[in-house]
């Protein structure tokens, strides 16, 4: 019998390595501040070598969102690859684990070992991601699952996964069976960088084929290549059906054709901003697949973002409908 999932995700299976690094830690380890770039295996064997005190968890950054939005009872999966090593034995044992199906299994004859990103936390909660993208980067059309990406209500898609053409076909392939199946269709834009490398394919995507787009406010100015946010979000708006940004410390932004929402965030000092983006978006597609209204949605988002802040890691160490229940959510 085919099963019906609430919300499915698509991207790069990846085991983060989280470990604490100082600026001075990264500046002689030539590790640039506050972003995500890419490294090759050699560079991925020195710097995991380098890590004092790691914490290790599966992750990708879609991978996070759904395995959030599984703490909150929705039905989830995740689409990836792993190849059948120690690490990604570890990442779809992971995954289950925590009530996420993962329908890919290992891959023995996989050329390149299971994707990781080695994480190194700032005394200042800001996160700098050195990533080797390994075998996820590999999934393809033919990795995607017609009978899971068919029948997911929501479909979540990570911008990064355009980084390799592999990736391109298999995010074609999983928008086509959601569309077909009636769900929605959605984008995370990744970064700032992953944006500047896609801009065309991004805005192509955004116009012709998603019905929502999430990303921050350093990433919608990066597509639009404009410092002003409100005009870049009303040019998304004129051809995407939702459009979210969020803004640090600053209100999370939400336009639906004419009606814009602003939810309120509470500012704190975060142990470790690693998932932030995700777990917002954990919550918000939660309210959304639950048929609640923007502003809740939105409210849901930030409570679950607030929470995975509060220590290190990228996903929930609670379920999220503690954290809901707390706000007066649900």
């Amino acid at each position: 019998m085919t099963k019906t999932y609430d919300l499915v995700g698509i991207g790069n299976a990846i085991v983060d390595v989280i470990s604490h690094g100082d600026d001075s830690f990264l500046d002689n380890m030539g590790i640039e501040k506050g972003i995500m770039q890419l490294i090759d295996r050699e560079r991925a064997e020195l710097l995991y070598a380098a890590m004092k005190d790691r914490v290790q968890t599966p992750g990708g950054s879609v991978a996070n969102t759904i395995a959030g939005a599984g703490t909150l009872g929705l039905t989830t999966a995740f689409l990836g690859k792993v190849k059948d090593d120690a690490l990604g034995r570890f990442y779809a044992q992971g995954m289950a684990d925590q009530g996420t199906d993962f329908p890919n299994p290992p891959v023995k004859d996989a050329p390149a070992p299971t994707s990781r990103s080695m994480i190194f936390v700032s005394p200042d909660g800001e996160r700098s991601m050195n990533t080797y993208l390994g075998a996820g980067a590999d999934f393809d059309a033919g990795d995607v699952d017609a009978s899971v990406a068919g029948h997911a209500r929501w479909l979540f898609l990570e911008g990064y996964l355009y980084d390799k053409p592999e990736g391109k076909t298999a995010f074609t392939a999983a928008a086509d069976h959601c569309r077909k199946g009636g769900g929605k269709v959605g984008i995370t834009l990744s970064d700032p960088f992953c944006v500047d490398r896609h801009r065309a394919d991004f805005l192509s995507l955004i116009e012709g084929q998603m019905d929502y787009v999430i990303g921050n406010h350093e990433e919608w100015l990066a597509l639009y290549q404009t410092d002003d946010l409100d005009a870049a979000l009303a040019q998304a708006a004129a051809i995407c059906d939702i459009v979210v940004c969020t803004h640090s410390g600053e209100p999370v932004k939400i336009l639906r054709g004419a009606e814009r929402v602003e939810v309120p965030v509470t500012r704190i000092t975060p142990v470790d901003a690693t998932g932030a983006g995700d777990q917002f978006a954990a919550g918000f597609l939660y309210g959304m697949a639950t048929g609640r209204d923007l502003e809740t949605a939105g409210r849901m988002g930030v409570a679950a973002a607030s929470e995975v802040i509060r220590h290190v890691g990228p996903r929930p160490q609670r379920p999220l409908s503690e954290v809901f229940a707390e706000a007066g959510l649900i």
